[in-house]
């Protein structure tokens, strides 16, 4: 599915407490998030399920760390492309399973990709793989060392929230 990061559509406060209680407690029931909230347990089950269906939530395979299934090596791909070409190469990315996240960048790369490998020769495998696909021209891989900061919403959220997020 691609996504346009424009083309989600914004949160109100109240689904930004909403979601922030998710956050907090990932496996609370409607009625418990509705109790925490104040809100009525059909508006709370309303609220997600125009969340989920309008793109704000992210598939919850999110939350699924690469490394406790294998694939301890993380790398970045800066990936040039022939212009004409950027839709055939991204769906291209996306029947690689070990491609976790492509996005189209502004600049001297085209795309910004997202691998995971099990050891150096399994990314080497991948980037032959990825330079294998007609329109890609160019590839510079970056290895991840350390992640300092995690995929976090938390401040966004609580900003949005109207910082309510403790009620």
């Amino acid at each position: 599915m691609h996504v346009r990061l424009s083309s989600v559509p914004d949160v109100d406060a109240t689904d930004a407490r909403l979601l922030l209680a998710l956050a907090h407690d990932p496996r609370a029931s409607v009625m418990a998030l509705s109790q925490r909230l104040g809100l009525a347990r059909n508006t709370v089950q309303a609220r997600l399920t125009r969340l989920e269906g309008n793109g704000a939530l992210a598939p919850l395979d999110r939350r699924v760390r690469p490394e406790s299934l294998g694939y301890r090596l993380g790398a970045y791909m800066s990936v040039q492309v022939v212009q004409r070409g950027l839709a055939e190469v991204g769906d291209a990315l996306a029947h690689i399973p070990e491609v976790l996240e492509v996005t189209g960048l502004s600049g001297a790369a085209d795309l910004l990709v997202q691998v995971v490998a099990t050891d150096a020769d399994h990314l080497w495998r991948i980037t032959e793989q990825v330079l294998a696909i007609p329109g890609v021209q160019r590839i510079d891989t970056a290895l991840a060392l350390r992640r300092f900061v995690d995929h976090r919403l938390e401040p966004l959220l609580e900003r949005a929230a109207g910082d309510r997020s403790g009620d």
